[in-house]
């Protein structure tokens, strides 16, 4: 019989890693578009190619566009794009598949680490490489092969083998100095966010230290093991890169005591475990059409922060393994805590499933233990959730594939859903042979292409009309301006483009297709 469930979780674990590879060939020939934030980073990196310093932000002045205005971006770390940037180098290919291939290994090195955490923890490997199929069959998996994520991917990479040390180690030494420092630059390196991760992790590692020996002694001891390199870590990452600029936790708009603020962090288990709110467009911070009223996504959290602690409640009671129920307590109640606060406080954090990935990750073994001791109607209709969420995952994979096959692409080969092919080209032509001009935007992923003019990039307009003008006003006079803007824009999104450039007159109107217009001037006010 051990034989035989041995051999299964080895098929399982094969059977894992052929879709996974097939999925990286696939995405190989079709590479993703961008999300907003790594689009971000990459234009700090075109800054840097110009000659900027490093993980600054070159733009033009909003104040006076004829200068420049540099600014060194904290809001997120450097590994979304030095990582790409690195396959890019050492392969010669262009960035998208620089991008291709930081995502293929991501998704295999956090395979791997989440499977050695999980069977270090106590798992069989039966449970452990059903885990992993589960992982795979999530909506947040095949995101990165539509939509490269930045540091989403890239810290999966490192989440399950920094849990992995939490666990493996178990005497306080040089060799754990050495990992508490390595993981939190690493974690703060690839995603700013791991840092409540790497808090909640260090005290579970110091917990299970002191398991053995309770002694007062031995606890201080081991705090000073634990606590020395951490504090090390966190402060030359708040002194040579936080403390220079804001980021998510430093803009508080004041309390806001809602529904949301503390139901959201609560059903995270069900909602990042089991794909739900990325199958329902987003909740509260919708990335696609709402599917319900405010009141039946009240309801809809309540119901999932109840099933979501009912859930922990079960995990905690049922599984045997003492360190599984402690990293699970621990990274819920850290996560509660931490979200909570900064939704209390209007931090710019959104309320995405994507944020409390690792609360999924770290129940999932124990959903699957759970689940193989059901009676079979009830193994049954988990089974059925299951294929459920999968089938819902790979349609979305497909569908991403399709449109993302079809979409523009210049000479950095990312998919660009903002423009067509026909715009992309004559704008990349009118980049090559004239000089001194700005480019305006309206997205942060077209600039990408250009290599030799300045660009701004401005927030879409939506159909409220509705703007904040301290993100759209530019003044001054920097030479010829030339907008590109969607022809649904002609009318009222038009004209507020236009006063956003005050000092400019002389607007001359040239449709580049049936689909795009250039807006071209060169005249001071």
């Amino acid at each position: 019989m051990t034989f035989k469930k041995s051999s299964l979780a080895q098929i399982i674990l094969v059977l894992t890693g052929v879709l996974v590879l097939i999925m990286g060939i696939v995405l190989f020939f079709i590479p993703p578009a961008l999300f907003i934030d790594p689009s971000q980073g990459f234009q700090v990196l075109q800054s840097m190619q110009h000659g900027s310093g490093f993980n600054n932000l070159v733009s033009p002045d909003q104040g006076d566009i004829s200068q420049n205005y540099t600014q060194f971006l904290t809001w997120w770390s450097p590994g979304q794009y030095l990582v790409p940037y690195f396959f890019q180098l050492i392969t010669g290919l262009n960035l998208a598949h620089g991008i291709v291939i930081a995502t293929i290994l991501a998704e295999f090195l956090g395979l791997a680490g989440f499977f050695y955490f999980f069977r270090k923890i106590g798992f069989s490997a039966g449970i452990a490489s059903v885990s992993l199929l589960f992982i795979v069959s999530q909506v947040v998996f095949m995101v990165p092969h539509v939509y490269y994520s930045g540091g989403e991917i890239l810290l999966f990479a490192f989440e399950g083998w920094f849990l992995y040390g939490c666990v493996a180690l178990n005497r306080a030494d040089w060799k754990l100095f050495l990992f508490v420092a390595f993981a939190g630059f690493t974690g703060f390196f690839l995603k700013s966010s791991f840092l409540w991760m790497y808090g909640a992790g260090l005290f579970c590692l110091w917990v299970r230290l002191g398991e053995s020996k309770g002694e007062l002694a031995v606890r201080v001891k081991n705090a000073f093991w634990v606590g020395v390199p951490a504090a090390i870590a966190i402060a030359v990452i708040y002194l040579s890169f936080i403390a220079k600029g804001d980021s998510p936790i430093s803009g508080a708009k004041g309390l806001s005591l809602t529904a949301e603020t503390f139901t959201y962090p609560l059903a995270s288990p069900i909602l990042s475990g089991f794909s739900l709110d990325d199958m329902l467009n987003g909740l509260v911070d919708h990335f696609g059409k709402p599917m319900f009223s405010q009141q039946w996504v009240l309801i809809i959290l309540i119901a999932a922060a109840l099933l979501s602690v009912a859930l922990v409640w079960f995990i905690v009671r049922r599984i045997p393994n003492s360190s599984y129920r402690l990293f699970v307590i621990v990274f819920y109640a850290a996560a509660a805590l931490f979200f909570g606060i900064s939704y209390l406080r209007q931090l710019n954090i959104s309320m995405e499933a994507r944020h409390f990935r690792v609360i999924g990750l770290l129940i999932t073994p124990g959903v699957i233990y759970l689940a193989a001791r059901l009676k079979t109607g009830y193994k049954i209709a988990f089974g059925l959730i299951f294929l459920w969420i999968a089938a819902y995952s790979f349609s979305y994979l497909v569908n991403g594939y399709k449109i993302n096959h079809k979409l523009a692409r210049g000479v950095t080969g990312i998919a660009q859903p903002n423009i067509d092919q026909t715009a992309l080209n004559q704008v990349m032509k009118l980049d090559r042979e004239k000089r001194g001009i700005t480019f305006v935007f309206i997205g942060n992923d077209i600039g990408l292409e250009l290599q030799h003019n300045r660009y701004l990039s401005l927030p879409p307009i939506s159909d409220s009309l509705k703007i904040n003008t301290d993100d759209y006003e530019y003044d001054g006079f920097g030479g010829p301006l030339y907008i590109i803007l969607p022809e649904t824009y002609n009318g009222p999104k038009e004209k507020l483009v236009m006063k956003s450039f005050p000092n400019y007159a002389g607007w001359n109107v040239t449709m580049l297709d049936n689909d795009y217009v250039l807006y071209v001037a060169d005249r001071k006010k």
